[in-house]
């Protein structure tokens, strides 16, 4: 699975006029099911991300993880995030089929939940408006094929 976080002073999702996931502080997860993967990788991608330690301590250190500073998590799912950039035009066969790509970003989203995040979620498949206001800026992008 592949994931672009993005530390949020603030983030939300609108689909069709209505907001459908919004946050305060926290984090912007946007997520990608790969070809191949399974329940392993979402456990493994949101193990990870649940202990990444990107916010700022009380001596303004990166010591702290989403939990810890009390933040929540936006879940947006992100097929493009498996784009195949070999021509100009981005094909996107990397990326898993869609009844498992939606049950994978389900999983992973619940996966975040259970670590005591609170979460809010885009709707997957939907044509999505995603506004942030991006802190820091942070901006890290992981892959489980690396971690």
């Amino acid at each position: 699975m592949r994931a672009l976080l993005q530390r949020v002073s603030r983030a939300s999702v609108t689909v069709e006029g209505v907001v459908t996931g919004e946050i305060g502080a926290g984090l912007l997860i946007l997520v990608c099911a790969m070809q191949g993967d399974s329940e392993a990788e979402a456990e493994r991608l949101a193990a990870k991300i649940g202990k990444l330690r990107i916010f700022k301590d009380a001596g303004g250190k990166m010591n702290l993880s989403v939990k810890d500073a009390g933040g929540a998590a936006l879940v947006v799912s992100q097929f493009t995030l498996g784009a195949d950039l070999r021509g100009n035009r981005p094909g996107f066969s990397y990326a898993a089929p869609p009844d498992l790509a939606k049950r994978l970003y389900e999983d992973f989203s619940a996966r975040i939940a259970a670590q005591g995040i609170a979460v809010q979620n885009g709707i997957f498949g939907a044509d999505m408006d995603v506004a942030l206001n991006n802190d820091g800026p942070v901006t890290i992008w992981m892959d489980t094929a690396d971690l």
